[in-house]
């Protein structure tokens, strides 16, 4: 009898995995397109470029790391400490990272792309110029597959996934959603990360402006970038006492200013440190372009080269 029961359970178990509702892509689009939109409101990444890797790397939310990880972005252990599963990739069981739910995944998607430093470049590139972001990933590494650009440009210009880029998309980008559908709306209480919704760019470097309360500590947890990093990428001394109100980036700054910032016209009660960091050109280039030390002391109105001058 026991061998019975077993054996009835074993065939609903598999009939249910075999049977089990596959979504279609437009049911994904519908279901996740406003995590998109507001990963993309908070970070700057494309909502067109999230939710092309989405649908690609999680087979429109059917494949198994998606289903039994909540992982739709195929995002590796690598420096991982949480919940994990080991799944066939490249190799054989490789180290996966599991979410609690969906939005968990999306968020620590912007994540990986922020707070890693072969993706920084990416952020130079325009929220609406998919095209670029979708060659920059795979410039960065981010798939092996050589194909993998044209993948997410094909599936954003057949679902016109552009639109999601556009100011005020969550209420323009309609997708019908399908009859019969077991998929719920996004829950309205998930949270945003309120480090994350904190994150700005400057010459294609994220930061953040410093609160009452923040410290290194609460930082480097939040985040993922330790205290002596923090203090390389911003040209602060060991002993540094975090101040309020100061901008902190967490990439290395740049060599030089964004196209288009040759000079800066000195302001009263500006630093050369300031001018670094109001740019995000490291201190030494400056120093470079201009012929003098780090404590030197600039005069209102002075130009500061933020570039090589030009002959």
């Amino acid at each position: 009898m026991k061998k019975i029961i077993l054996y009835t359970l074993l065939v609903l178990a598999t009939c249910s995995s075999v049977f089990a509702k596959n979504y279609t892509r437009k049911e994904y689009i519908q279901k996740y397109k406003d995590l998109a939109i507001r990963e993309m409101e908070r970070t700057g990444i494309p909502a067109s470029i999230t939710m092309a890797q989405g649908i690609l790397e999680s087979q429109n939310g059917n494949s198994d790391l998606a289903r039994k990880a909540n992982n739709h972005f195929g995002i590796k252990c690598h420096d991982w400490v949480g919940p994990s599963m080991k799944f066939d990739d490249d190799k054989k069981n490789e180290c996966f990272r599991k979410y609690t739910n969906p939005y968990d995944s999306y968020k620590d998607h912007s994540k990986f792309l922020t707070t890693r430093s072969r993706y920084a470049f990416l952020f130079k590139y325009r929220s609406d110029d998919y095209k670029r972001w979708a060659h920059g990933l795979k410039k960065a590494g981010y798939a092996t597959d050589p194909k993998y650009a044209h993948k997410l440009i094909n599936i954003i210009e057949a679902e016109y996934l552009f639109k999601l880029d556009r100011k005020g998309a969550g209420k323009d980008f309609i997708v019908t959603k399908p009859d019969d559908t077991e998929l719920a709306d996004i829950d309205g209480d998930l949270s945003i990360d309120p480090f994350g919704a904190r994150l700005e760019v400057a010459n294609g470097i994220h930061y953040i402006v410093t609160k009452k309360g923040d410290t290194f500590y609460s930082i480097e947890k939040n985040l993922g970038v330790e205290r002596k990093k923090l203090l390389r990428y911003n040209d602060l001394p060991r002993n540094y006492i975090l101040q309020v109100d100061q901008r902190l980036y967490l990439h290395n700054k740049r060599n030089k200013a964004a196209r288009g910032y040759n000079f800066h016209r000195v302001n009263e009660g500006e630093s050369l440190y300031d001018i670094s960091q109001q740019y995000g050109v490291k201190l030494k280039r400056l120093c470079k372009y201009n012929g003098v030390k780090k404590n030197y002391e600039v005069q209102t109105g002075e130009r500061i080269w933020l570039r090589k001058k030009k002959r």
